[in-house]
């Protein structure tokens, strides 16, 4: 068991009147942090995974909902998005209810759950994501060596809780690709129409080809052999089931700076490694910088969601080859990061960087990864 940052957020907002919604990929431990936090007393479940929750759940009157909780306080639907009617079930309960009881409900398909929930509970809902397990969340603050140590096992396995938990090479090499042949993408098979699966999976592990690079969709669409849209289509279903993400340019629509081409990241290096069926260790590589480059970027999103830092993440590129890997705006004010495995000899910024007001440049190497995303 490992503590979850978002655990006392969650629990903080309990019984103020509104639904918790939970989102994250499947085996992040969204089940298992709810079941924590919440007393194993006075609970209704609901597992959507099992078709006979998901009935009793479905286009159902307030009445039914009634009888159907009973006295219970707080009423916990696990992967919510699997039921059709989420959002109308969830609004009558938070309506009717009020902070009486509590609603919570998660779900490994943003698609799916917050499409459905959007309109229906506006201003009824807390939402948070559940991201694999952070470096803040595995270690504490005395436990830096150990860390520092066991920092190259993250860029090859990840960090989902049951990976990370597991103590030998073979058994989270086992774990991984178990997970990316069976469950990786069960929600999108499942709720889209999906006319050739194994494009799809051949369209992941060309974007896992790719990390740290920009992306062009012509590309890819000439790669597979299918029309640029389904491409965009298919990366938009693999970002919304948190398998990638995508990183904007930041332009001011300067001509010299490239504005169209995005970044796309995996939220887990272990499943972006189990689908190259690559462990080789980090001496034996040649993609560490880009393993390390996606590996910071995803870190750094978790700390600044965990701990409510609100600001817009970029990378920045200009036609003369300028760039710089990660750029947050926050406060009218934008920081530089450039991100490197090695010590780097240049510590001046990039040329055309200074000339934006109220910047800052900083290179992110292992032994300023600490004070980064742990701030020490």
């Amino acid at each position: 068991m490992y503590g979850r940052i978002l655990g006392k957020t969650i629990t903080d907002k309990l019984f103020c009147g509104k639904a918790i919604i939970l989102t994250g990929a499947r085996q992040t431990g969204k089940t298992t942090l709810i079941k924590k936090i919440l007393s194993a007393n006075n609970i209704q479940s609901f597992n959507c995974d099992n078709p006979t929750d998901r009935k009793l759940l479905n286009d159902k009157d307030l009445t039914f909902l009634q009888q159907l909780i009973g006295n219970k306080k707080i009423i916990f639907i696990d992967e919510g998005q699997k039921v059709p009617t989420i959002g109308q079930t969830v609004k009558l309960l938070v309506d009717h209810y009020g902070k009486e009881k509590q609603i919570l409900v998660t779900g490994s398909s943003s698609m799916n759950l917050l499409d459905s929930i959007q309109e229906t509970l506006t201003g009824r809902k807390f939402v948070y994501t559940l991201y694999p397990l952070s470096l803040e969340e595995i270690y504490s603050r005395d436990q830096i060596l150990d860390l520092c140590k066991n920092l190259p096992t993250y860029l090859l396995f990840g960090n989902y809780p049951e990976i990370v938990g597991r103590s030998t090479f073979t058994e989270k090499i086992e774990l991984l690709m178990e997970l990316q042949s069976s469950s990786l993408f069960k929600d999108i098979f499942e709720f889209q129409r999906i006319k050739n699966p194994m494009v799809l999976r051949d369209l992941l592990k060309a974007l896992a080809l790719q990390i740290g690079s920009e992306v062009s969709y012509n590309e890819l669409s000439n790669l597979l052999g299918i029309d640029k849209k389904t491409v965009e289509h298919y990366v938009d279903l693999l970002e919304k089931n948190f398998l990638i993400y995508r990183l904007s340019p930041y332009t001011t629509r300067k001509r010299h700076e490239l504005s169209k081409l995005k970044k796309i990241y995996f939220y887990d290096l272990g499943i972006r490694n189990a689908l190259l069926n690559n462990f080789n260790f980090l001496d034996s590589r040649n993609d560490v910088g880009a393993l390390w480059e996606n590996f910071v970027i995803t870190e750094r999103m978790k700390y600044r969601a965990y701990h409510k830092i609100n600001a817009n993440q970029y990378f920045w590129r200009t036609y003369n080859g300028s760039e710089i890997d990660l750029v947050e705006e926050l406060d009218g004010k934008l920081y530089g990061y450039e991100i490197k495995w090695n010590e780097k000899k240049r510590i001046t910024s990039p040329s055309g960087w200074q000339e934006y007001a109220n910047s800052s440049y900083n290179i992110i190497t292992p032994n300023k990864l600490l004070e980064f995303i742990f701030k020490i």
